[in-house]
């Protein structure tokens, strides 16, 4: 059996890697949970390319059903046609539309399926999934088929903890939550996505980085991809290491922080500490 152990663009702990491997040697769908930015989205997709799978990728919204991850039935189009005088109406599944669960399931190799935010759609969306991702098949009504996987696909399902999940679901799911990097495995991923950088370079972004990340206050701390972000465009504008640096700890708005501080009132918080900073220093 194929183990997951990374990629070369995707920094696992050996935790993650542990949990991937788990649920796939179970069965059951890994629930990833961390804070935004994190690589929960991208772990799917490094699955997949880690062991040669296709990937199929659910996004969920707010007005996602669970019947459109099944399939849906364009009831409108069939009575317009039959209007119309068109051939297709006799044949009902003309008119099916397969969802992502339908295309995993019908994948001759095992694929790999994202279910994206799970917690952006409506309470019931998990618990409408359960009987499906549980036995791997289910029914359509309006043809008699009952769809059944020909390989159950490795369920990888993200959450942004904006809503509770139902019980019931997370009994049937391997969970795992991603820690915040710390100062090294952080400096690994930069390294992935910089591998010529100073190092002063990233030390001195990493201090800054991490000091931000503690204000007290913040309402949106900055994630690893915006920390990406804002190397890429250190880089693109060749910053040197020493403007970021500073004896005292925000005791300067760093270079382009837009990059970091994603709304005005972390702006506003920022800028106050600074100012205080710097009178509480003369």
């Amino acid at each position: 059996m194929s183990r997951f152990e990374g990629t070369e663009r995707y920094v696992a702990t050996d935790d993650l890697m542990m949990a991937v491997n788990a649920a796939i040697v179970l069965e059951r769908p890994l629930l990833v949970k961390g804070e935004p930015g994190t690589g929960k989205t991208q772990l799917a997709g490094e699955i997949a390319q880690a062991l040669n799978r296709p990937l199929i990728e659910w996004h969920i919204k707010s007005t996602t059903k669970a019947q459109q991850g099944l399939y849906e039935y364009d009831a409108v189009a069939r009575l317009r046609d039959s209007q119309l005088g068109d051939e297709r109406v006799h044949d009902i599944g003309n008119y099916i539309k397969k969802g992502k669960l339908w295309q995993a399931f019908q994948h001759e190799v095992q694929p790999v399926l994202l279910i994206d935010e799970i917690d952006k759609a409506d309470i019931e969306f998990p618990n409408d999934l359960l009987l499906e991702l549980d036995r791997m098949q289910f029914f359509v009504y309006e043809t008699s088929e009952q769809i059944v996987a020909r390989n159950r696909p490795i369920v990888v399902i993200t959450s942004n903890n904006e809503k509770e999940l139902p019980d019931a679901f997370l009994r049937r799911c391997f969970f795992h939550y991603i820690q915040f990097p710390d100062k090294e495995t952080m400096e690994s991923i930069i390294d992935v996505h910089f591998p010529k950088l100073k190092r002063d370079l990233i030390r001195d972004s990493l201090e800054v980085f991490f000091d931000l990340r503690e204000v007290p206050g913040l309402k949106k701390k900055p994630s690893t991809s915006e920390l990406l972000d804002w190397i890429k465009l250190l880089v693109a504008e060749d910053i040197p290491a020493e403007a970021l640096r500073s004896d005292e700890p925000r005791a300067a708005i760093p270079p382009l922080h837009g990059a970091l501080l994603k709304n005005e009132q972390d702006v506003h918080l920022f800028e106050r500490l600074v100012f205080l900073n710097r009178r509480n220093a003369r």
